[in-house]
């Protein structure tokens, strides 16, 4: 398995606790952005920088993709790609995405543009805090052990 980390927007507090498991796993990792981003020092991480874009970082991991990998992705259109290619995805708040509930969050995300694009002023996601934190370390590590 090959963990693939959608580097635009990874919370700096999730950092500390992929790079431990990265080491304590031997998981071959990349983390793939268009600018710069450092999870940290490993032997097991490869950076990827792409070109500037809305979807480069996205096709660049659907590219490298195979079957049973992880990705970490905030992007729902991004997790419904990783999920028709048999590999598994999971957001920073710790949500596995499955093909039992992907369609739901993409019908809910297309929603949400819809409206925003009618010129309606919603709430952004709420900030990120420490019980999102622990949320994603106890999903994450589960998918670990499972696989």
């Amino acid at each position: 398995m090959t963990l693939f980390i959608d580097g635009d927007a990874f919370p700096n507090i999730l950092k500390p606790i992929v790079l431990r498991a990265i080491e304590k796993k031997k998981l071959d990792t990349y983390v793939i952005a268009n600018k710069k981003i450092n999870i940290g020092k490993s032997s097991y991480i490869k950076y990827l920088i792409v070109d500037e874009g809305a979807d480069e970082a996205d096709n660049k991991i659907v590219e490298l993709l195979k079957e049973n990998d992880l990705v970490i992705t905030a992007d729902i259109p991004l997790a419904d790609r990783t999920i028709s290619k048999n590999a598994k995805a999971i957001d920073h708040r710790g949500e596995l995405y499955t093909q039992d509930n992907i369609k739901h969050y993409l019908a809910m995300r297309n929603l949400m543009q819809e409206v925003r694009d009618s010129g309606e002023i919603t709430k952004g996601p709420k900030p990120f805090g420490q019980k999102d934190s622990q949320n994603f370390a106890n999903s994450f590590n589960m998918i670990l052990q499972k696989l």
